[in-house]
């Protein structure tokens, strides 16, 4: 009798089943994983518009704080020119409002429209809830960043629950 060599079929299908058990242990953490990394971002591009805020609101006192992003940024792939028009505060990418899973809307504060803007608010919501992220985080000119698990109302207040 001649020795094969090579793998049975059953050896094979043994082989399939462990990859496939590892795989279905793996995959649900690396879902966690990656939305812990979303919401972590979320948190520190929040930080960097409170940053921002506070530096235009600095920087151009006769305007206030701005409810648009673009204006405490740049555009995407364009030299940053500070101005009015655009800070360059914050990074061309999150001024565009989107990043890493997550939406910051800015928004006017409750001290309404009149120039100077005394306040504003800041508020991340998942692009995709329960996939990119499961908490809203929001701030205002107090610079606390906030978090619920149910979307947070425009706009922020002190009502939300502060980071620890």
């Amino acid at each position: 009798m001649r020795k094969q060599k090579g793998f049975s079929l059953i050896e094979l299908l043994i082989v399939v089943a462990i990859i496939l058990i590892i795989a279905a242990i793996a995959i649900p953490n690396l879902m966690r994983a990656r939305m812990s990394a979303n919401e972590s971002s979320a948190v520190g591009s929040v930080r960097s518009i409170n940053t921002a805020e506070i530096s235009y609101n600095a920087a151009y006192s006769n305007l206030g704080f701005t409810t648009v992003l673009t204006q405490l940024g740049g555009a995407v792939g364009a030299a940053c020119v500070p101005s009015t028009a655009t800070g360059c505060f914050i990074d061309s990418s999150l001024a565009t409002g989107t990043k890493s899973g997550y939406i910051f809307t800015p928004a006017l504060g409750t001290a309404g429209v009149t120039v100077p803007l005394n306040d504003y608010s800041i508020s991340a919501k998942p692009a995709v809830p329960n996939q990119s992220g499961t908490r809203y985080f929001c701030s205002f000119e107090d610079a606390v960043v906030r978090s619920s698990t149910a979307a947070t109302p425009a706009p922020c207040d002190a009502t939300a629950t502060a980071l620890q």
